[in-house]
């Protein structure tokens, strides 16, 4: 029997940043991290596209605003502390045509209300910025966007997370809750707090503590192509204009933090979650329940799901991805995009009861558990003042005789 003062369940970036917060405010606790798989940064913290967002896209009110600013601030900082690889290349968001207008101009609104460096530029700005970037009349420039490698980063933070103290062990998959702790795959573990925070199956486990009740995770897969053209071919991450009301931006240039293009990524309606690559990981309940959940929001969803799901799947196609990218940037032809990405997996919150995708952070709990439900981007920006928040929460609740936590 192992016994812990906290226990975190998830050895991503979001866990990771819990953990040594935890750590730092209570230095004579045991802290444990399980990972179920052999090494930290497996799943999204080690797929995504490693850009550290700026703060613009996001409503004032959403708690996604309140974190990203100081998120970006921060783990730039940590970046440059550690010596760890960062292009702060910035980014252009360009417009189509005049319809792309209106949403530009919400955009630099947001910026402004949530106190983010931005710069409304003029096409000819563009160029300058970007000499092959292609807009309608007029951009958006955030010289604060910059682009790192995420797996340095987890890797960075699994040390210091050691060097703290905190013991954190691999292929430990959680199975079920019981009396005082969990039973794993390779036995039981007590502890005094349970902090959830599993990524693709944290609705799973905040079932067996009375939470999630009213949501699930629905899995979408993100691809990207590189690009073979030589390092700074293209200088500054290019976006389009979003769609600002869903939570996925659209097909865009993301430059690596060694200068490398890529275009993505896809959001493509997994048939599992964790449909990376073929049959790797399949799950049969998993297909049937995530089939049945896509079956129902054909006809219910608060959102276009069917237009989502055709055009996301169409981009499967190399030639369909360019030409996306070409409304973007000039030169971009298909012969320097042969090589796909790594795939990953977007752990994205549904709410079952008013079927919509939550678009910002979800957490609930109560005074022996927390549960990170929804962290998705720009949730790594966010992770260090996030890890804050949730051990505010956390404080909070354990103080608390019994009364829900949901934020």
């Amino acid at each position: 029997m192992t016994n812990c003062d906290f226990l975190v369940i998830g050895g991503g970036v979001i866990g990771l940043s819990i953990a040594r917060e935890l750590k730092a405010r209570h230095k004579d606790t045991r802290i444990l991290i399980i990972e179920k798989e052999a090494s930290c940064g497996f799943h999204a913290s080690g797929r995504n596209s490693g850009v550290l967002h700026a703060g613009f896209y996001y409503s004032p009110d959403s708690l996604k605003a309140k974190f990203t600013k100081l998120g970006n601030e921060r783990m730039t900082a940590y970046c440059e502390r550690k010596g760890l690889s960062l292009n702060r290349c910035g980014k252009l968001v360009v417009a189509k045509d005049a319809n792309d207008l209106p949403a530009l101009d919400e955009l630099i609104r947001r910026g402004q209300a949530n106190g983010i460096e931005i710069q409304e530029v003029s096409e000819a700005e563009a160029k300058r910025i970007e000499p092959r970037a292609k807009t309608y009349q007029r951009a958006l420039f955030s010289p604060r966007t910059s682009t790192v490698n995420p797996q340095q980063v987890v890797d960075a933070m699994l040390q210091e997370a050691k060097s703290d103290g905190i013991e954190i062990r691999f292929s430990t998959a959680y199975m079920r809750r019981e009396n005082c702790g969990i039973l794993t795959n390779v036995g039981p573990i007590t502890a005094g707090y349970v902090v959830n925070a599993a990524g693709l199956y944290a609705d799973k486990i905040a079932l067996d503590y009375g939470f999630s009740k009213k949501y699930r995770i629905l899995p979408f897969k993100g691809l990207y192509l590189y690009s073979s053209e030589p390092p700074g071919a293209i200088r500054t991450n290019i976006y389009p204009v979003p769609d600002l009301r869903n939570p996925f931006l659209g097909v865009h240039f993301t430059i690596t933090a060694d200068g490398r293009a890529k275009i993505g990524p896809t959001a493509i309606p997994a048939f599992w979650r964790e449909n990376y690559e073929g049959f790797q990981n399949f799950s049969l309940g998993e297909l049937m329940e995530v089939a049945a959940r896509g079956l129902g929001l054909l006809a219910n969803a608060q959102f276009d799901y069917r237009r989502l799901a055709v055009e996301e799947v169409a981009k499967y196609s190399r030639s369909k991805m360019v030409a996306l990218a070409s409304t973007l940037a000039e030169g971009v032809v298909e012969s320097n995009y042969q090589h796909w990405g790594r795939p990953g997996i977007r752990a994205q919150l549904l709410d079952i009861t008013k079927k919509k995708l939550e678009m910002d952070f979800v957490l609930e709990g109560d005074r022996g558990s927390i549960h990170v439900l929804n962290a998705v981007s720009p949730a790594f920006t966010c992770s260090l003042p996030f890890a804050d928040y949730v051990c505010d929460r956390i404080e909070h609740s354990r103080m608390q005789t019994g009364t829900p936590l949901a934020v």
